[in-house]
């Protein structure tokens, strides 16, 4: 696979803030638009997961109710790229681990990349994240009670990243996807899927530029400590 040289991951505060209870909004969640039309997040306490898709901001609410955001909503941390296709492959009758295993033979484990799949998935399971408001949680006693959705012979898209083992902590070390269905009334975090028919699409990235909160007086002054939020992260993803 040949690495366009300008592409690039743009992200917003860190997972690893997130999870230690760093939940608040410190972007405007339309900023992200500058920088990409592909990508995924939460807003402000941690409320639901956002999904950028062909440069519309979608948020599924832990009601499982899926709305079309303005644009000024606060974000503690996303992600997003210009997403351009390097390569495409099809699935049938597969379950998620197998399409993460094809994934993973395609694309660099040093690289970040961004995954789209797209198709009718013959099962989808995800969760959504509740709103909190301060003092926050940390982000795994979120994970436990977190409010489920499953779908069966739904259609629609995965959109997500890969992070390499060596960010883990700045994002989640591996995959880390969100779905929405074609109709725009169901999706969330991927916790598993089995897709009957489908394509992926892949694109990896020659940079990560991370910007930080750096006018939050909670980012600044609360030193995030890794050993805890790596074991964190691995449990809520």
């Amino acid at each position: 696979m040949t690495v366009k040289t300008r592409s690039y991951i743009y992200q917003h505060g860190t997972l690893g803030g997130l999870m230690q209870d760093l939940m608040d909004g410190t972007e405007r969640i339309g900023t992200l638009s500058n920088y990409g039309d592909f990508g995924l997040g939460t807003l402000e306490g941690s409320n639901g997961e956002v999904i950028f898709l062909d440069g519309v901001i979608y948020h599924a609410d832990e009601n499982g109710d899926i709305n079309r955001l303005t644009g000024e909503e606060l974000t503690p941390y996303a992600a997003v790229t210009n997403f351009e296709s390097d390569e495409q492959f099809s699935l049938t009758d597969v379950s998620d681990e197998l399409v993460k295993a094809a994934i993973l033979e395609k694309i660099s484990h040093n690289l970040f990349a961004a995954v789209k799949i797209e198709g009718i998935f013959k099962h989808m399971h995800v969760r959504v994240a509740p709103k909190q408001v301060k003092p926050y949680p940390r982000f795994v006693e979120i994970a436990r009670n977190q409010p489920e959705f499953e779908a069966d012979d739904i259609s629609g898209t995965i959109v997500g990243f890969f992070t390499p083992g060596l960010f883990h902590g700045a994002a989640a070390a591996g995959f880390h996807l969100h779905f929405i269905s074609d109709d725009r009334k169901f999706g969330g975090h991927v916790l598993d899927f089995e897709l009957a028919e489908g394509k992926a699409d892949l694109m990896e990235l020659a940079e990560f530029r991370q910007h930080f909160p750096t006018e939050n007086a909670d980012y600044l002054e609360n030193e995030i400590k890794l050993d805890e939020i790596a074991k964190d992260i691995e449990e809520a993803e």
